[in-house]
């Protein structure tokens, strides 16, 4: 029986550790800002039906980053888009999603807080890294990408959907 225990043992503590991180469920931005101690980073998460979410979902992002580090000084953010709405960001679409391209780039560039797509969607529509502009991280996977950051003791903060916002 303790031998049993031993081989057994090893196998639950991984499926664990496994398991942990994916079923930790995602913090709101409220409970976020009341927080006395930061999280080690926040990584917020867009995934949507709607083409059209991140002209909402990019203007919250900012605010709830800006409200973030007020509370938070030097607290590290990543923003993963792997719906729909990421197919805005294309190089190609610029010219029609001018407001999303900019606070893309300004949440990439000004605020540090990388802003990744899902290579694998994108694959599916016949689009390459190559068809997103500098300031967009092509990731391989967007959950996936979540993942690397919740590993990393990141909290995931889901981007409320469009009709949310646009009922707000």
């Amino acid at each position: 029986m303790n031998q049993l225990l031993k081989q057994v043992m090893p196998v639950w503590i991984v499926l664990l550790a496994l398991v942990g991180p994916a079923a930790a469920a995602p913090a709101t931005l409220e409970e976020l800002l009341a927080r006395p101690v930061a999280p080690a980073g926040v990584v917020f998460e867009v995934v949507d039906r709607d083409p059209g979410a991140l002209e909402v979902a990019l203007p919250w992002v900012k605010q709830a980053a800006q409200r973030l580090k007020a509370h938070h000084p030097g607290l590290p953010m990543a923003l993963v888009t792997h719906g729909n709405e990421m197919f805005a960001l294309q190089t190609g679409k610029r010219a029609g999603n001018e407001g999303i391209h900019q606070i893309a780039q300004s949440l990439s560039r000004d605020d540090g807080i990388p802003v990744h797509v899902c290579e694998t969607y994108a694959g599916r529509r016949g689009l390459a890294a190559e068809d997103f502009p500098d300031y967009i991280d092509v990731a391989p996977t967007g959950p996936t990408q979540i993942r690397n950051y919740e590993a990393l003791d990141y909290v995931r903060l889901v981007v409320p959907r469009s009709t949310v916002l646009k009922a707000r």
